[in-house]
Protein backbone atom coordinates (compact mmCIF):
# COMPACT_ATOMS: atom_id res chain seq x y z
CA UNK A 1 0.00 0.00 0.00
CA UNK A 2 1.61 3.25 -0.63
CA UNK A 3 1.94 6.07 1.68
CA UNK A 4 -0.49 8.65 1.43
CA UNK A 5 1.30 11.18 2.54
CA UNK A 6 5.10 12.48 3.49
CA UNK A 7 5.59 13.66 6.64
CA UNK A 8 8.11 16.51 7.45
CA UNK A 9 9.97 15.02 9.75
CA UNK A 10 10.76 12.10 7.13
CA UNK A 11 11.55 14.95 4.52
CA UNK A 12 14.28 16.33 7.22
CA UNK A 13 15.59 12.49 7.79
CA UNK A 14 15.82 12.31 4.24
CA UNK A 15 18.09 15.47 4.15
CA UNK A 16 19.89 14.66 6.97
CA UNK A 17 21.49 10.74 5.56
CA UNK A 18 21.94 12.98 2.04
CA UNK A 19 23.92 15.23 3.51
CA UNK A 20 26.19 12.78 5.16
CA UNK A 21 26.96 11.07 2.07
CA UNK A 22 27.26 14.47 0.44
CA UNK A 23 29.40 15.62 2.96
CA UNK A 24 31.63 12.48 3.70
CA UNK A 25 31.44 10.57 0.86
CA UNK A 26 34.39 12.26 -0.87
CA UNK A 27 36.33 11.80 2.07
CA UNK A 28 36.31 7.56 1.78
CA UNK A 29 37.95 7.76 -1.66
CA UNK A 30 41.04 9.76 -0.40
CA UNK A 31 42.79 6.86 1.10
CA UNK A 32 42.69 5.06 -2.16
CA UNK A 33 42.85 8.01 -4.75
CA UNK A 34 45.79 10.28 -2.86
CA UNK A 35 48.80 7.92 -2.20
CA UNK A 36 48.34 6.57 -5.64
CA UNK A 37 48.11 9.92 -6.87
CA UNK A 38 51.23 10.72 -4.91
CA UNK A 39 53.13 7.52 -6.20
CA UNK A 40 52.22 7.55 -9.89
CA UNK A 41 51.55 11.50 -10.61
CA UNK A 42 53.46 13.29 -8.57
CA UNK A 43 53.50 16.60 -10.14
CA UNK A 44 49.47 16.80 -9.36
CA UNK A 45 50.28 17.00 -5.46
CA UNK A 46 49.72 20.38 -5.49
CA UNK A 47 46.40 20.56 -7.37
CA UNK A 48 45.68 17.29 -5.50
CA UNK A 49 45.15 18.99 -1.53
CA UNK A 50 44.12 22.23 -3.45
CA UNK A 51 40.95 20.34 -4.37
CA UNK A 52 41.11 18.71 -0.89
CA UNK A 53 40.96 22.07 0.61
CA UNK A 54 37.95 23.30 -2.17
CA UNK A 55 36.15 20.49 -1.23
CA UNK A 56 36.44 20.71 2.12
CA UNK A 57 35.35 24.38 1.86
CA UNK A 58 32.62 23.87 -0.43
CA UNK A 59 31.10 20.79 0.05
CA UNK A 60 32.25 19.25 3.57
CA UNK A 61 31.83 22.07 5.53
CA UNK A 62 28.36 23.11 4.45
CA UNK A 63 27.37 19.68 4.58
CA UNK A 64 28.19 19.08 7.78
CA UNK A 65 26.21 22.21 9.16
CA UNK A 66 23.29 20.80 7.53
CA UNK A 67 23.80 17.88 9.36
CA UNK A 68 24.53 19.64 12.54
CA UNK A 69 21.24 21.69 11.92
CA UNK A 70 18.99 18.84 11.02
CA UNK A 71 20.10 16.64 13.45
CA UNK A 72 19.36 18.96 15.95
CA UNK A 73 15.52 19.30 14.34
CA UNK A 74 15.15 15.73 14.70
CA UNK A 75 16.31 15.47 17.95
CA UNK A 76 14.47 18.27 19.28
CA UNK A 77 11.12 17.11 17.26
CA UNK A 78 11.23 13.86 19.03
CA UNK A 79 13.04 14.83 22.49
CA UNK A 80 15.31 12.43 22.02
CA UNK A 81 18.44 14.46 23.45
CA UNK A 82 19.09 11.76 26.29
CA UNK A 83 19.34 8.71 23.76
CA UNK A 84 23.09 7.57 23.45
CA UNK A 85 22.67 7.04 20.17
CA UNK A 86 21.60 10.47 19.35
CA UNK A 87 24.63 12.16 21.66
CA UNK A 88 27.41 10.01 20.41
CA UNK A 89 27.18 11.30 17.04
CA UNK A 90 26.98 14.65 18.08
CA UNK A 91 30.01 14.62 20.10
CA UNK A 92 31.53 12.80 17.08
CA UNK A 93 30.05 15.85 13.93
CA UNK A 94 31.57 18.25 16.98
CA UNK A 95 34.82 16.36 16.69
CA UNK A 96 34.96 16.49 13.30
CA UNK A 97 34.50 19.97 13.21
CA UNK A 98 37.67 20.30 14.98
CA UNK A 99 39.02 18.25 12.77
CA UNK A 100 38.50 19.93 9.85
CA UNK A 101 39.73 23.56 11.30
CA UNK A 102 42.30 22.78 13.25
CA UNK A 103 43.88 20.09 11.71
CA UNK A 104 43.24 18.84 8.08
CA UNK A 105 42.66 22.68 6.44
CA UNK A 106 46.09 23.96 7.70
CA UNK A 107 47.62 20.94 6.94
CA UNK A 108 46.54 20.43 3.23
CA UNK A 109 47.26 23.94 2.53
CA UNK A 110 50.42 23.56 3.75
CA UNK A 111 51.24 20.38 1.76
CA UNK A 112 50.14 22.37 -1.22
CA UNK A 113 52.81 25.10 -0.88
CA UNK A 114 55.63 22.22 0.43
CA UNK A 115 54.46 19.94 -2.86
CA UNK A 116 54.68 22.98 -5.25
CA UNK A 117 58.20 24.14 -3.49
CA UNK A 118 59.48 20.34 -3.41
CA UNK A 119 58.74 19.44 -7.00
CA UNK A 120 59.69 23.40 -8.34
CA UNK A 121 58.67 25.26 -11.47
CA UNK A 122 59.28 22.40 -13.53
CA UNK A 123 57.84 19.77 -11.32
CA UNK A 124 60.90 17.63 -11.81
CA UNK A 125 61.95 17.79 -7.97
CA UNK A 126 61.31 15.03 -5.31
CA UNK A 127 59.20 15.42 -1.82
CA UNK A 128 61.05 16.65 1.50
CA UNK A 129 60.86 14.76 4.43
CA UNK A 130 58.79 17.32 5.65
CA UNK A 131 56.67 16.31 3.13
CA UNK A 132 56.00 12.81 4.06
CA UNK A 133 55.91 13.13 7.04
CA UNK A 134 53.26 15.73 6.70
CA UNK A 135 51.48 13.81 4.18
CA UNK A 136 51.82 10.31 6.53
CA UNK A 137 49.86 12.20 9.33
CA UNK A 138 47.17 13.41 7.28
CA UNK A 139 46.51 9.90 6.20
CA UNK A 140 46.18 9.04 9.57
CA UNK A 141 44.20 10.98 11.50
CA UNK A 142 42.10 10.69 8.11
CA UNK A 143 41.63 7.43 8.64
CA UNK A 144 40.64 7.93 12.60
CA UNK A 145 38.45 10.94 10.50
CA UNK A 146 36.64 8.11 8.46
CA UNK A 147 36.56 5.40 11.46
CA UNK A 148 34.59 7.94 12.96
CA UNK A 149 32.31 9.34 10.29
CA UNK A 150 31.11 5.00 10.50
CA UNK A 151 30.95 4.85 14.26
CA UNK A 152 28.37 7.79 14.14
CA UNK A 153 26.27 5.80 11.54
CA UNK A 154 26.29 2.89 13.44
CA UNK A 155 25.11 4.65 16.39
CA UNK A 156 22.44 6.07 14.27
CA UNK A 157 21.49 3.31 12.27
CA UNK A 158 21.73 0.65 15.02
CA UNK A 159 20.79 2.45 18.13
CA UNK A 160 22.36 0.83 20.41
CA UNK A 161 21.53 1.60 24.57
CA UNK A 162 18.39 3.13 23.09
CA UNK A 163 15.53 3.41 26.08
Amino acid sequence: MLPTAVYFFDVVVAVHVMCVVLAFGVTFAYPIVVPWLKANHPRAMPTVHQTQLRIGRRMITPFMVLILVTGIYLASDRDLWSQTWVTVPLVIIVVIFGFGGAFFTPRERKLAELADRDLGPERTGTFSAEYDKLFGSLMKVGALNGALILIAIFFMVAKPFAS
